[in-house]
């Protein structure tokens, strides 16, 4: 279905598009104005007095590159409904609700597919690019042990494993999603143009970076946080002592995610970061599907009789800001957290919290507990 273009999402894609202008002081200025046509119309003055916007950012919100940047939104939404391409804004209903839980969430996103970005199972699986043999069947194997639970597939669509992960996953019928270090127009690398087509149609193509973006070396780490904040798991399969996967699984392990690593021969320089990320008790070790599904919770036991399962609660039941607080307290210890932590983690202005809070107090969804903490009912 195509998405439905509203002023609103036009002004969203207009300011993210305003250089200068990152995740965070975009977040600022939107819980200051409530609205990016808002934060766009916002006179110099009061700019001004909101806390990190300082005379350049200033400057480009007034200039003429808001105008130019207003232009560019008009030209992108243009290209996205033709081509079938839905943008989400940070404040979206179906906006990744796990990638939003991490600090240093894109605030937008363009996304090509039918793959559900909430599914209720992602895993991703990625590694070096100079894989092996080894490396391929371990990743074969580990997307066949999968197949039971029918989760989303994510990777990176770079060479070597990541191209396996997302290989394996359309082979065992299983939706897979990759995220790109480009725009969805610039498929890098060329070589893989056919699987990323097939992924359009039965998986997706994800990315932050608008249309025409290349293949810059600096999109790749960014990249690989939106791989590690998507999934409920890492499962590092082959890597170098340096390199992407590490970086992706270092990033998993700092938003809180569990990380998984495949053995290898010691020696083997394709297994040196795996073994390493085992020995430093950063992953746990993947020898079979049942150590997914212990790190994970998605055994069976935890679905039997004995346990009685938490609440699930829907998107569409409640605003993009309540439901954003409703993920980050069902991913904490003990489903509670401090306010102060909730609008941290939300990324939502505290007098915000506050308020909502006590409107999901009211609806029976969280209640109130000693020392300004909060737990999910």
């Amino acid at each position: 279905m195509p998405q439905t273009v509203t002023d609103d999402l036009f002004h969203e894609l207009a300011l993210t598009l305003i250089p200068g202008i990152g995740p965070q002081i975009t977040r600022q200025l939107m819980s200051y104005g409530g609205s990016a046509k808002n934060v766009l119309l916002m006179p110099p003055g009061k700019l001004r007095r909101i806390p990190g916007v300082g005379p350049k950012i200033v400057a480009s919100l007034t200039g003429p590159e808001r105008a130019t940047a207003l232009g560019r939104a008009e030209k992108d939404l243009r290209q996205a409904g033709k081509e079938g391409v839905e943008i989400l804004f940070y404040t979206s209903k179906r906006y990744p609700h796990r990638l939003k839980l991490i600090p240093d969430a894109p605030v937008i996103l363009y996304y090509q597919g039918p793959a559900d970005l909430n599914a209720p199972k992602i895993v991703a699986i990625v590694g070096t690019r100079q894989s092996t043999e080894y490396g391929r069947e371990q990743t074969e194997r580990i997307v066949r042990g999968l197949v039971p639970h029918q989760p989303l597939v994510v990777s990176g669509l770079a060479y070597g494993i990541d191209i396996l992960a997302h290989r394996a996953a359309l082979q065992e019928g299983l939706p897979t999603v990759g995220v790109m270090a480009t725009g969805l127009d610039v498929i890098y690398p060329a070589a893989h143009r056919k699987t990323a087509e097939k992924m359009r149609e039965v998986g997706g193509l994800l990315t932050e970076f608008p249309f025409g973006t290349p293949p810059d070396r600096y999109n790749f780490p960014a990249r690989n946080r939106i791989i590690a904040g998507l999934a409920d798991g890492t499962v590092v399969v082959e890597a170098t002592a340096k390199g992407g996967a590490l970086i992706t699984a270092e990033l998993a392990l700092s938003y809180d995610r569990d990380v998984l690593a495949v053995p290898g021969n010691l020696g083997a320089l394709a297994s040196e970061g795996c073994n390493a990320l085992i020995k430093n008790n950063k992953a746990a070790i993947y020898t079979e599907p049942r150590d997914l599904e212990v790190t994970l919770n998605w055994d069976a036991a935890l679905h039997s009789g004995k346990f009685k399962p938490a609440p699930a609660y829907a998107p569409d039941d409640f605003t993009a800001d309540e439901f954003a607080l409703i993920a980050v307290l069902a991913a904490a210890p003990g489903r509670e957290a401090q306010m102060d932590d909730l609008a941290w983690r939300a990324q939502l202005a505290i007098h915000a919290v506050a308020a909502l809070l006590l409107g999901l107090e009211f609806r029976g969804v969280v209640r109130a507990l000693p020392g300004k903490k909060f737990a999910l009912v």
